[in-house]
């Protein structure tokens, strides 16, 4: 059994392979969404991903800070940030324009753009992390 590949393990290649895995998160997160039309799944599951959304942004820029990465994986982190950034302003512009305040969470219905948004980016940064991935390894 070749365990070769076991020696190329590191933070950076960690990163990549759970950002990768995050994006796919958000591609189902969407799918969710879709299906309710709009509201927020009443699932565990759903609840999870959203959590590891969230906190993947602050992942995201610790990594910046703590790991060093070769030029082409701070792409990832960066996109990353980017993204989550961008979706609280567009999602605050949308729901805006949607109405303004709601009194209960229940009460949300997430705009087909914005979910829309979270899927394309998914894709795109999916198809970075194994870009880098192949590049880097």
């Amino acid at each position: 059994m070749n365990t070769a590949w076991l020696s190329q393990i590191n933070p950076q290649i960690i990163y990549l392979i759970l950002s990768a895995v995050v994006a796919l998160l958000i591609w189902i997160e969407g799918e969710m969404v879709k299906a309710t039309l709009g509201k927020l799944p009443k699932s565990r599951f759903f609840h999870l991903i959203s959590v590891i959304d969230t906190l993947w942004f602050f992942v995201s820029i610790s990594v910046l800070y703590w790991i060093d990465l070769n030029p082409l994986a701070m792409t990832v982190p960066l996109a990353y940030a980017i993204y989550t950034t961008g979706g609280w302003i567009y999602g605050t512009v949308l729901l805006r324009r949607s109405g303004g305040m709601l009194d209960t969470p229940e009460d949300l219905v997430i705009p087909k753009p914005l979910v829309s948004f979270g899927q394309a980016f998914s894709v795109t940064f999916f198809a970075l992390c194994i870009f880098v991935l192949t590049k880097t390894y």
